[in-house]
């Protein structure tokens, strides 16, 4: 098998629920970036949240690049946006109805900063910030720009991960005909203008660096992953933490998250 670009989701598959790099996977990973393999990050996180991991497997520079905000943005490590797809005024005020729906934060996601109009933040939503590096911004609805866009939204749990739930229960049909719409984890639902996934920006990714996309291996575990899973020309690998659909759409189960799962699979396939 011929692989020419890995991509890795974050959370819950590079990382440790500690949020660390098991050592045979910094190194595994390191061992492909050197044999001239495109090692791809590919998060929910905007770049500053990306960059230190990035650092730690020796990734650096403009030819190497990282999908973010879900498939909204392709960025290479220098900061050059390759693809923005970005929401306006009208998705804001779109979103402000949904949010009605259940009792959860809602949060705007630019490259700069956080944007959220709500006063009571809940531990979801500020430690979301902190982990990605971001300023959080709290303004009136009114304060809102006419011309303000963003690359994602978040709705996440304020103190009941039941609400949650409500929310993703109750969301009408029209916003997924309009949206591109996650469960990212239980705790969180994501949206992004419709067709901005990560499976799609991994397509765009691909044929930018005129790498076939059978020359392409995925691994992740969460419902934001789901889009990498359904290319049926990929090879995909699911941690062992992930949720059923992806493991149903895997051509491989690895150990999980916190088992060297990614440095197993690579060990097995790649080198």
């Amino acid at each position: 098998m011929t692989i020419k670009l890995i991509a890795v989701d974050l959370d819950g598959t590079l990382l440790t629920d500690t949020q660390k790099i098991m050592p045979e996977t910094e190194k595994a990973l390191k061992k492909a970036s050197e044999q001239g393999i495109k090692v791809v990050l590919a998060t929910g996180r905007p770049l500053s949240g990306v960059m230190s991991y990035n650092k730690q497997l020796g990734l650096s520079g403009s030819k190497q690049y990282n999908i973010v905000f879900n498939g909204a943005v392709i960025q290479n490590l220098v900061g050059k946006v390759m693809m923005d797809q970005k929401m306006g005024y009208r998705d804001f005020t779109n979103m402000l109805r949904l949010q009605r729906l259940a009792h959860v934060n809602l949060h705007f996601e630019t490259p700069e900063c956080f944007w959220t109009c709500d006063r009571d933040l809940g531990l979801n939503l500020a430690t979301n910030a902190t982990m990605t590096r971001n300023q959080i911004k709290v303004r009136k609805v009114e304060e809102i720009p006419q011309d303000f866009s963003f690359n994602k939204v978040g709705f996440s749990v304020m103190e009941d991960e039941a609400e949650v739930e409500k929310l993703w229960n109750n969301i009408p049909d029209w916003v997924f005909g309009k949206y591109d719409v996650v469960r990212s984890f239980a705790t969180i639902v994501e949206l992004n203008v419709k067709n901005a996934s990560k499976g799609n920006a991994l397509i765009e990714l691909a044929d930018r660096l005129r790498i076939k996309q059978d020359q392409v291996m995925v691994f992740g575990d969460q419902g934001n992953d789901v889009s990498m899973f359904a290319n049926p020309n990929f090879k995909k690998v699911a941690m062992g933490n992930a949720i059923d659909l992806i493991k149903a759409n895997a051509d491989y189960v690895t150990a999980d998250n916190n088992s060297e799962g990614i440095a197993q699979a690579l060990k097995k396939f790649v080198l």
